[in-house]
C-alpha cells in the first residue's frame, strides 16, 4: 500500500520520522511540508567553496565548533523538545554549531550559531521570510543568503534578538564576525 504525503496536513517531527517520509527530501514549517529538488550545480559549487574554507577555519582553529551541509535536520523547538511537538525542521545549506550539546543522532536541536542559504528558484519569498523569522527568533547569530544567479551574499547580524538590514558582498573578504580574524574570500565562493 503505497502511503503519500498530504501537503495540507499539519506534520510534527514524530511523523517526519516515520517512514511515509523515507527517500522525500523535505522540511517542516509550522508543521507543513515544503518539498525540497535536487539542487542545480552552481548550487552545490557555492556551498561546497564555502564549506571548504570554513571547514578549514574551524579544523586549524576552532576545534569545538561543527559544521554540517544539507541534507542535514535543524529542529527549532518551541519549549518542549519532545519530537511531536516540533513543527519545526530545516535543512539549511551548511550551519555552524558551537554548542555541541545541540547535536544528537538525527542533527541538531535547537539554534545554530551560523547558517548559509544558498537561494534556488524553489525558494520562494514566503520560505525565505518564514526562514530569516525563524533563524532570528530562535537566535541564530549569523545567517548568511547567498544568490548565485546576481553573484551577491547578504549577511545578517543578529543582536539583542534581531537581524540587522544586512550588509551586501559582491567582491573582497566577507567577515565571519561570530569567529575572530575569519573571512571568505568573495572570489573563492564563486570560481566561475
Amino acid at each position: 500500500m503505497e502511503v503519500s504525503i498530504d501537503l495540507s496536513k499539519r506534520y510534527s517531527y514524530a511523523d517526519y520520522l516515520t517512514s511515509i517520509f523515507d527517500n522525500i527530501r523535505c522540511e517542516l514549517m509550522d508543521g507543513f511540508v515544503k518539498l525540497m529538488a535536487a539542487p542545480k550545480d552552481i548550487h552545490v559549487e557555492v556551498c561546497s567553496n564555502i564549506h571548504g574554507n570554513l571547514w578549514n577555519f574551524l579544523n586549524q582553529n576552532r576545534g569545538d565548533c561543527k559544521i554540517r551541509i544539507a541534507p542535514y535536520d535543524v529542529r527549532f523547538p518551541r519549549g518542549e523538545t519532545a519530537n511531536n511537538v516540533i513543527f519545526d525542521v530545516v535543512q539549511p545549506d551548511i550551519c555552524i554549531i558551537c554548542d555541541l550539546s545541540k547535536i544528537d543522532d538525527n542533527g541538531c536541536i535547537g539554534a545554530p550559531d551560523f547558517i548559509v542559504e544558498v537561494h534556488s528558484p524553489s525558494n520562494t519569498k514566503k520560505i525565505m521570510n518564514y526562514k530569516f523569522n525563524l533563524y532570528e527568533k530562535h537566535g541564530v547569530r549569523e545567517y548568511w543568503v547567498v544568490y548565485p544567479k546576481d553573484r551577491s551574499i547578504v549577511v545578517f547580524l543578529n543582536k539583542d534578538g534581531k537581524y540587522n538590514d544586512g550588509t551586501v558582498y559582491e567582491k573582497g573578504q566577507i567577515p565571519i564576525t561570530i569567529f575572530e580574524n575569519c573571512s571568505i574570500d568573495f572570489s573563492s565562493i564563486f570560481t566561475n
